[in-house]
């Protein structure tokens, strides 16, 4: 398993996972009040964690199902992107997609934190690519069979 070092500014505890095989720690709001997200309105959460990533891997911010289900509330720029060499606070960009307001309070989970190993790859020019049985077939190409 691999270890991530944390810095808890913040006063919850640290991220878990909710279930032996979950693949996402649960973020929690770190707040000194409520904040309320109007329809359609955005806001950035504070979670008061600093993480220091190895090389090599990323973290994703990603939404919780029930907060999108239940509420219309997601995470803006799903997944969003914390590299290997961020050291700043991990924050959750919030948007209330819903009907109604939507009140974040202090300790709620808000997202999921996804840890993965990545490759960074080098582009080489080319005048043509290789052909394949889907070619240029964009979305929806390959049917709903």
């Amino acid at each position: 398993m691999t270890e991530i070092f944390v810095v808890n500014k913040g006063h919850q505890p640290l991220p878990q996972y909710a279930t032996p095989q979950s693949a996402g720690l649960d973020l929690r709001a770190n707040l000194d009040a409520p904040v309320t997200l109007q329809p359609m309105q955005r806001h950035l959460i504070p979670t008061g964690l600093h993480i220091a990533l190895p090389a090599g891997f990323e973290a994703q911010v990603r939404p919780r199902s029930g907060l999108a289900l239940r509420h219309g509330i997601t995470v803006l720029n799903s997944p969003g992107t914390i590299d290997a060499d961020y050291r700043g606070e991990v924050m959750v960009l919030l948007v209330n997609l819903g009907q109604e307001p939507f009140v974040v309070n202090d300790g709620e989970r808000i997202a999921q934190l996804i840890v993965a190993r990545y490759e960074q790859v080098t582009l080489v020019p080319a005048d043509s690519l290789d052909i394949t049985e889907r070619g240029e077939g964009g979305y929806g190409h390959t049917g709903v069979k």
